[in-house]
């Protein structure tokens, strides 16, 4: 009778276990479901739309500065994919600002940055504290290590690489605004990305990366997109994944925060990147040799006119100009004039920075 007894006693203390689960689960899920929310309103820094704004008020208004300007800021970048994900027939398949600013009139562009909230840092007044800018910082950081890796491997995805590397962390900004504690609080004094991560999952039940890979997906983003954000710290992780995991660690090391040596060149190893090739872009990386050219505007320019135009940037007058391509120098002048109102410049000069910045010279 007594042991019969004291089994409902047990079964008694067991629910009260279940049911305060129950409640902790939902309490993170209503916070992360708050926090999904609040992120609708994260703002862009000021001066990247402030920038964004100009080159859509263009004239002559180029795919390239467009690009440009977009993926100078992570809420920008956010913003322009899901608009170009949500129209017929493209819904969840765009996956690089440059597809998507090719689909997407300046004009649809100019009004989504109008209408985008702000941050400054000197006048802040935002509930995201100095979030938005040191979120940037390490955004670009990585994505300028990943860049540097697709280049030294012949990775051909780069357009992809940039939205993915800049996206990386966006889970963090949902942890952010969910837990008031993180991240000091959740991380404990962990170092590496990998003991943080640990700590996250540890404390909370979930990562920044897995929650990442939530929010994008329910931005609309590609499926790609997601999964490389919600594995980019899985030791397991290949292909893309694997890219933005080390480019965030060399990040961190350019920033002179604490690396794991192993988990790099174990990274490194994934994409086919041997000890000495990690060193030499490791030693690069504060200062990069070679900038990528991105060829995103076709050239509006003639055969003749670029002829014209490569000579002028070699410093010749008009006279060997003429003389060099068989032409009159009335001719030269001509060309000259049809090139400053294709390119939109005011005179030589510009018309060569532009040229060259292009990647048309």
């Amino acid at each position: 009778m007594q042991a019969a007894a004291s089994k409902p006693k047990g079964e008694a203390k067991a629910k009260p276990a279940a049911a305060g689960a129950r409640h902790q689960n939902e309490g993170h899920g209503r916070r992360l479901t708050q926090a999904f929310e609040a992120l609708e309103a994260f703002p862009a820094l000021a001066e990247s739309r402030k920038r964004l704004l100009a080159v859509t008020s263009k004239d002559h208004v180029a795919t390239a500065d467009v690009v440009s300007a977009v993926e100078s800021d992570v809420a920008l970048i956010i913003a322009v994919l899901r608009m170009a994900n949500q129209a017929q027939g493209t819904r969840g398949r765009v996956d690089t600002v440059v597809a998507a600013v090719e689909l997407l009139s300046p004009q649809a562009v100019q009004a989504l940055a109008s209408r985008l909230r702000t941050f400054d840092f000197f006048e802040r007044a935002s509930v995201w504290d100095a979030a938005p800018e040191r979120f940037r910082l390490h955004a670009l950081a990585t994505q300028h290590a990943a860049d540097r890796l697709a280049g030294e491997v012949g990775y051909e995805h780069r357009d992809r690489l940039t939205v993915t590397s800049l996206l990386h962390d966006i889970g963090k900004l949902v942890l952010l605004h969910a837990y008031p504690g993180y991240p000091e609080q959740v991380h404990q004094g962990a170092q590496t990305p990998e003991e943080r991560i640990h700590q996250e999952r540890r404390e909370l039940g979930v990562d920044h990366a897995l929650v990442g890979g939530v929010l994008a997906r329910r931005w609309g983003m590609p499926v790609g997109v997601a999964t490389v954000i919600e594995r980019h710290h899985s030791p397991e992780a290949v292909g893309e994944a694997a890219f933005v995991r080390l480019a965030d660690m060399l990040a961190h090391y350019e920033q002179g925060a604490p690396v794991s040596p192993a988990e790099m060149l174990q990274s490194a190893r994934m994409i086919g990147l041997g000890p000495s090739e990690l060193r030499r872009v490791m030693y690069e990386l504060p200062n990069p040799v070679n900038q990528r050219q991105r060829h995103i505007d076709p050239c509006p320019l003639s055969g003749r006119e670029l002829s014209v135009l490569q000579r002028l940037a070699e410093g010749k007058v008009y006279k060997q100009i003429a003389h060099e391509l068989t032409l009159s120098t009335s001719t030269v002048r001509t060309h000259l004039h049809n090139i400053y109102g294709k390119l939109g410049a005011v005179d030589r000069a510009q018309a060569v920075l532009i040229a060259t910045e292009r990647g048309w010279l």
